[in-house]
């Protein structure tokens, strides 16, 4: 029986990187075969360039203009390189049954890559671009769900002030507000699913983003 692709998506500080580990946790907790992969992965080769090259995270990136002024096009190709390179050990997991559940994907590259562009037509193409290259010409399987969790722009700002380093897009505060904006317009487009990590302008809990999450991947599981 083959696996299934759980995707979470968000700007930076949405909290993917902790949702997913807790998801995991919760998962295996309830005897579902689960593993838990993080994009880029930094680890990899791909994911060094991309990592010290492109974002600069360990010191400065070898493109002058900065990650966020790069030509989409040619920033997409190193994101889709990573995926490409590291696919083949996630399928042997997907192909054993595994819930996979990913930080960031291909939804990843068509957010960050299509905020670059102001034209709403120019950036529909991008999205369009995106999704042909990874899914159809580098053969990448499509999440089975998406799920984004929306923490607003000044909530972000706000949590972004309390770390110490930052990369050349977190540092972008006009570029993460396109992101945002971008993000919100492909989970219309798509038909993603989309937390609201806040209420009455106050991050929620832990927990309580969890349970939503939880619900919408068992929910998904039980009606099929």
């Amino acid at each position: 029986m083959k696996g299934k692709f759980i995707v979470i998506e968000g700007t930076d500080c949405s909290g993917k990187e902790t949702q997913t580990k807790l998801i995991e946790q919760r998962l295996t907790e309830k005897g579902l075969k689960c593993m838990r992969l993080s994009f880029p992965m930094y680890d990899t080769p791909t994911g060094r360039i991309i990592g010290e090259c492109y974002l600069g995270r360990t010191g400065q990136s070898f493109f002058d203009e900065k990650a966020p002024n790069v030509n989409p096009q040619i920033a997409a190709l190193y994101y889709a390189a990573d995926r490409k390179y590291n696919i083949d050990k996630i399928m042997s997991y997907y192909n054993e049954g595994y819930y996979i559940i990913l930080d960031r994907y291909t939804t990843s590259n068509m957010a960050y890559q299509g905020s670059k562009i102001l034209d709403k037509d120019e950036r529909f193409y991008m999205y369009q671009w995106i999704d042909k290259l990874e899914y159809w010409l580098l053969g990448l399987p499509k999440p089975d769900k998406t799920i984004l969790l929306h923490v607003p722009y000044e909530n972000i700002m706000q949590l972004l002030d309390e770390r110490d380093i930052k990369d050349s897009i977190e540092k972008d505060s006009d570029y993460l507000k396109r992101s945002e904006d971008a993000y919100i317009e492909l989970s219309e487009l798509y038909g993603w699913d989309k937390i609201e990590c806040t209420k009455d302008k106050k991050l929620k809990s832990i927990e309580e983003i969890n349970e939503e999450i939880i619900k919408l991947i068992l929910d998904d599981k039980h009606n099929r």
